[in-house]
């Protein structure tokens, strides 16, 4: 962080900036270090165990990121086109993630609490 005064139609403000250089050098280095730490760990085990693996059935999807406020299914239940699945707060709303078919949750891949990026698998329906 650097500190600057900075005029403005005559007044005066205390400004402090951040280097973004030195972020982008800080992400690389976690990169790295992440890339490190899964190449020793597949080294040291010849089998990796995936949370939620699911060959079988439909991903219901993150529309948008957000904050899981509710998940309203549990694993094994029985859904119809249109049920609520979750809720999704973005952008300070709630949004009803719904069952796009008829079928039965055969995973679950958040919790309440959880954030999400536009993309990420929620659940799996069969």
């Amino acid at each position: 962080m650097r500190k600057f005064i900075v005029t403005v139609n005559g007044k005066k403000y205390d400004v402090e900036v951040e280097e973004v250089k030195d972020i982008v050098r800080e992400k690389k280095s976690a990169e790295e270090t992440v890339v490190k730490n899964e190449a020793k760990a597949s080294a040291n085990s010849t089998q990796v165990e995936v949370k939620n693996e699911v060959k079988d059935g439909a991903p219901i999807n993150a529309p948008m990121p957000g904050t899981i406020l509710d998940v309203k299914v549990s694993q094994g239940q029985t859904v119809k086109k249109g049920d609520v699945l979750l809720i999704l707060e973005a952008m300070k709303m709630e949004n009803e993630i719904t069952s796009p078919y008829d079928g039965t949750v055969i995973s679950i891949n958040v919790s309440k609490g959880a954030s999400v990026n536009t993309g990420d698998v929620l659940l799996y329906v069969k």
